[in-house]
């Protein structure tokens, strides 16, 4: 194996980590345009709530698709964590279709904050899980795939 095949196993779980970190800062601009009632807030709290919701929906979609298979060929062990995963990604989806209608419906600031909570709160406890029983795994894979196809385009 060259140097440079090394570099792209190992790169899975910095990509991992790299997703998980923008996808955080997403949520933290969300929150942030909250506390306004200025018509221009409501429009972009729309417009970021849409893009978060999406770019979340992406990355699990992506993971459920194509980095969970690869990962369970190469280690049917951790069939369970992944189902485990998946299971919380189908929680996730739940809570942000909740939030896309409330943002839809142009929901208080304090509805639309008990929405992120939830969401924030799912998020982190799944990436935090995610990376404890993935990241070792991730830095052997063998996976030849297109990150933004894998991870989500975010």
């Amino acid at each position: 194996m060259t140097g440079r095949d090394t570099d792209r196993l190992v790169a899975w779980s910095n990509e991992l980590r790299g997703v998980h970190d923008r996808l955080r800062s997403a949520l933290r601009v969300v929150r942030e345009s909250l506390g306004s009632d200025s018509v221009e807030v409501t429009a972009d709290l729309l417009i970021y709530c849409r893009g978060f919701c999406a770019a979340l929906g992406r990355h699990h979609r992506g993971e459920d698709r194509g980095l969970f298979p690869a990962i369970e060929a190469a280690h049917p062990e951790l069939a369970p964590v992944l189902r485990k995963l998946e299971q919380d990604h189908s929680m996730i989806d739940y809570l942000l279709k909740g939030l896309e209608a409330a943002a839809n419906r142009s929901a208080s600031s304090a509805e639309i904050e008990k929405h992120l909570e939830g969401v924030s709160a799912i998020m982190e406890n799944h990436f935090a899980y995610e990376e404890r029983q993935l990241l070792k795994v991730l830095e052997s894979l063998a996976l030849r795939a297109d990150p933004a196809t894998v991870l989500g385009d975010f």
